[in-house]
């Protein structure tokens, strides 16, 4: 039997029926509407003019829709350009975070080395540190890279390497690879696998949920990062979409900075609605059925 908030008999009695798809029809519209306001006034803000925009009270829909103002956004702000830089940073993030933090979660969930517990408790508590009390430090290493001494402005390794050491994504991959049955484990032994051909015949294969999960999670963090690549990218040539949308911001309408805003979003919104499913199974898979 299902056991919910209201149960079925309340449900039947008096006004509880109306009453309760009364409630649940407005809250549904009230957070539809918290989410998409935003994203429709973004949408519909970028078909307006100049004057129209600025206009106060605002209007709720154009009223001579421009769609010119879309061409005009990539044109002008070399929208191209930016983007194929998002889009190459974004994809060595994800490649350096599959290898290293799948290699690590692997390790602390599976080989188990001498003060694994130890190590995965402090690769948590920088968690509790605020990203902006590590911007100066991290600037710093990479201005000169200790040891070797180079320096990395303007190159993506800016970008990749402290994205590398994702202590949530390794958190994330190592529950997941905990709720692999150790017989698994023991079979690929017997049968003469090492733990790195267990790794990429076994583990990985199962592993494809939580995988893109960190595969998103990795484009997300590029795509929407703005401090950091504008510290590290200060080339033209080099920036990403959101921090030449800033750069361009200052001469340029308003319109068209909208209607560029809204061109960087659709790649992500794209990414999500082809992925949904891959990122609920990944986050809510705990365990495998034998």
């Amino acid at each position: 039997m299902t056991r919910t908030l209201i149960s079925h008999s309340q449900l039947q009695r008096g006004r509880g029926k109306f009453v309760y798809w009364t409630l649940l029809t407005l809250v549904v519209v009230v957070f539809t509407l918290v989410f998409l306001g935003p994203l429709y006034w973004m949408v519909t803000g970028a078909l307006k003019s100049g004057q129209e925009i600025a206009q106060t009270p605002p209007t709720l829909f154009p009223q001579d829709p421009q769609v010119q103002n879309y061409v005009d956004a990539w044109n002008n702000l070399d929208l191209a350009k930016l983007l194929f830089n998002t889009f190459y940073y974004a994809a060595g993030a994800v490649l350096f975070q599959l290898v290293l933090d799948t290699a690590a979660a692997y390790a602390l969930s599976k080989l188990r080395p001498v003060f694994g517990n130890v190590i995965l408790g402090l690769m948590l508590a920088t968690l509790m540190i605020p990203a902006m009390v590590l911007i100066v430090p991290q600037y710093v290493t990479v201005i000169e890279l200790p040891i070797v001494h180079l320096n990395l402005l303007d190159s993506p390794f800016a970008i990749w390497l402290p994205l590398v050491a994702n202590a949530f994504n390794i958190f994330l991959l190592k529950r997941f690879f905990d709720s692999i049955p150790e017989e698994l484990m023991a079979a690929a032994f017997v049968d003469g696998a090492t733990p790195l051909r267990t790794l990429w015949s076994i583990i990985l294969p199962m592993s494809r949920p939580i995988l893109g999960v960190v595969s998103i999670f990795a484009v997300t963090a590029v795509w929407k990062d703005f401090l950091w690549p504008k510290l590290v990218m200060p080339s033209p040539e080099t920036r990403t979409v959101s921090v030449g949308i800033y750069a361009f911001s200052g001469g340029t309408p308003m319109n068209i900075v909208i209607a560029a805003s809204v061109i960087a979003a659709i790649p992500t919104v794209i990414i999500f609605l082809i992925f949904q499913r891959n990122i609920m199974s990944g986050l809510t898979t705990g365990s495998l059925k034998g």
